[in-house]
């Protein structure tokens, strides 16, 4: 009997931690979307405000305009609640060492910090797959995707192209415009248009590569990038979420102790551990984490945008493979090559830090509070 009611709090507690974790994502994924697009819409001589990322969503995301700030959604759930079971996971299990042996279950900020660091690490493994889909969803929301008034024939699209990327048909304007470039034949030539579609780097006719809205696909990604393409960024998202991680739970620790401390203050007899002090208040608790995941997500927002930004740039996989075969060496200093920054965003590494702070402070206070919640409610029912 008392095996089949473990097993039953397990499933309550596995319950109620999907449920609030999806129904925070919900919530504040606006946020989310608004800082995506402020990350990546943003040069670095002007930064779009709310207003203007606002009115262009709701213009280009087709009849339902407020769907666009919610594209992506499913991805983000899903790999938030794999990331997060994987953050919370593993530091329960390196604090589990860290706790061995003492009279009560306290975990200094420090310890905290360094399995907060690990924790976080893991997390960017697991969520990286999810989070590019669900980039590539929010920024093809709000962008214009001009119309095949100038496309070739659908019926003459090249074996190559239709194979590295399906739907993808060149622009004839831009074709017959490189043509004139690098040819002192016509346009027309159809000996000279047909060689170049037979290179990969003539997909858009023009030698770039394609938009993002055109590779947001899982398929159309792994076709055209490669399945390496998935952990796009990986540095800078360890870096990111590592900081995140160990910032976000020794800060919650700190204020978790902070919060026994004042509680403990004037009990008579006064207690010999954390154990004696009782359970602190849902809502406290909620706040705290609040606070940690905002404090976290200021800290962590420069290697956010790099991510982010690394993210939303396509990259095929024969430019990769050309790359690794002369051996490029990627550009900026030491620091910038170890965490994935590139040279060129220095100066737009805090952009969108506003939007993030307030997603990750409200999403961390809404997991929390309503885990509790439904814990609690689920239980009594069970009781």
């Amino acid at each position: 009997m008392d095996d089949l009611s473990k097993s039953q709090m397990f499933v309550i507690h596995g319950v109620a931690a999907v449920g609030s974790v999806a129904f925070a994502s919900a919530l504040t994924y606006p946020l989310d979307t608004m800082k995506v697009l402020t990350q990546v819409a943003s040069s670095s001589g002007k930064q779009l405000n709310a207003a203007e990322l606002l009115l262009r969503i709701l213009t280009l995301s087709g009849n339902s305009g407020i769907s666009g700030l919610f594209s992506g959604y499913g991805s983000l759930a899903l790999g938030r609640t794999l990331g997060l079971g994987a953050r919370f996971g593993v530091y329960e299990i390196i604090t589990a060492f860290y706790k061995d042996g003492l009279e009560d279950n306290y975990v200094s900020a420090s310890d905290a910090l360094l399995a907060g660091m690990a924790a976080g690490a893991v997390e960017a493994l697991i969520s990286s797959p999810f989070e590019l889909i669900k980039l590539r969803e929010q920024v093809s929301s709000a962008s214009y995707i001009p119309n095949s008034t100038f496309a070739l024939d659908k019926g003459a699209q090249p074996p190559l192209i239709s194979r590295l990327l399906s739907g993808c048909y060149p622009d004839k304007r831009s074709l017959n415009q490189y043509v004139g470039l690098i040819s002192t034949l016509s346009t027309k030539n159809t000996n000279v248009t047909s060689a170049l579609l037979e290179y990969p780097w003539m997909m858009t006719g023009s030698g770039k590569p394609p938009s993002v809205c055109n590779v947001r696909r899982p398929s159309d990604i792994i076709s055209l990038e490669g399945w390496g393409a998935l952990w796009r960024g990986l540095r800078s998202g360890i870096a990111r979420d590592s900081v995140f991680g160990g910032v976000f739970f020794s800060s919650w620790q700190f204020l978790h102790q902070a919060m026994l401390d004042w509680k403990a203050v004037g009990m008579d007899p006064p207690p010999r551990s954390d154990e004696e002090v009782g359970p602190l208040s849902p809502l406290f608790v909620s706040i705290a984490a609040g606070l940690s995941a905002s404090v976290a997500a200021a800290a962590s927002h420069a290697f956010d945008t790099t991510r982010t930004r690394s993210q939303c740039t396509v990259l095929p996989k024969y430019v990769s493979m050309e790359r690794r075969l002369l051996k490029w060496k990627q550009p900026g200093n030491k620091f910038e090559r170890y965490t994935g920054i590139h040279p060129s965003d220095r100066n737009l590494l805090f952009r969108g830090l506003r939007w993030r702070m307030a997603r990750s402070g409200l999403a961390s206070f809404m997991i929390v509070g309503s885990y509790f919640f439904a814990v609690d409610h689920l239980a009594s029912n069970l009781t």
